[in-house]
């Protein structure tokens, strides 16, 4: 079954699901696209008008990155999502609580001032104390394997990696586990293929595009 995803280079959810792919060595075609002009067979296919969407061989199509991940879990065997169904629902909680995290990530590179980066900073501290509080001793989410847990959590790791140089939202005193997980994360070829070459740059460019003072809080000049 062919397979395309649609994208933009910076989006977190998209870089999700082409963990996942890379992961199962899946073979995919990635379509990247205008969100702020997106072409009509676009919204045709993305109700909510978000990336990632998945576009199938016999014109289906499917939408939100969880689910796409689950797709093509269930699809290429081995699966990454746990046997058990408790655990399977545990990891599925936690990969909606990424969201969140994402959301704070967001917020953070978007704040226009100091009060509002330290609000949404200490939002984002307050959840990622709840990820730390939960892991175990790794090196992934569920022990010695990697999960959908991993691909949903990657893409946060990857731009606190970029922004830690100016201000480490995530010190390793505070969050050992966190660091860890991140380490083993950012070191796997799939993590670091799921972006484009230059998405240091464009993150960089979008941050000093969105907020100058979040800029000068998160990018080096």
């Amino acid at each position: 079954m062919a397979l395309e995803l649609i994208s933009f280079k910076l989006c977190p959810f998209v870089q999700r699901s082409v963990v996942t792919l890379l992961h199962k060595q899946v073979p995919f075609d990635i379509t990247y696209i205008d969100l702020a002009s997106p072409p009509d067979w676009f919204l045709k296919i993305s109700p909510f008008g978000k990336v990632p969407a998945l576009r199938l061989d016999d014109g289906s199509a499917l939408f939100e990155s969880a689910i796409i991940n689950e797709y093509i879990d269930d699809i290429t065997p081995p699966h990454l999502n746990p046997e058990d169904p408790l655990v399977r629902a545990r990891n599925r909680s936690w990969i909606q609580f990424g969201e969140q995290c994402i959301g704070d990530q967001y917020h953070l590179t978007v704040a226009k001032d100091e009060e509002a980066f330290e609000t949404v900073r200490a939002r984002a501290e307050g959840n990622l104390d709840k990820v730390e509080a939960i892991l175990g001793e790794g090196p992934y989410f569920n022990g010695e394997r990697f999960s959908l847990v991993d691909a949903a959590y990657a893409p946060i790791f990857m731009r606190y990696a970029l922004i830690k140089p100016m201000d480490d939202v995530m010190p390793e005193s505070r969050y050992p586990r966190l660091n860890a997980w991140a380490r083993t994360l950012l070191a796997l070829p799939e993590v670091q293929r799921s972006v484009v070459d230059e998405f240091p740059t464009l993150f960089a460019e979008y941050v000093r595009k969105n907020s100058a003072y979040a800029a000068e809080r998160l990018i080096a000049a």
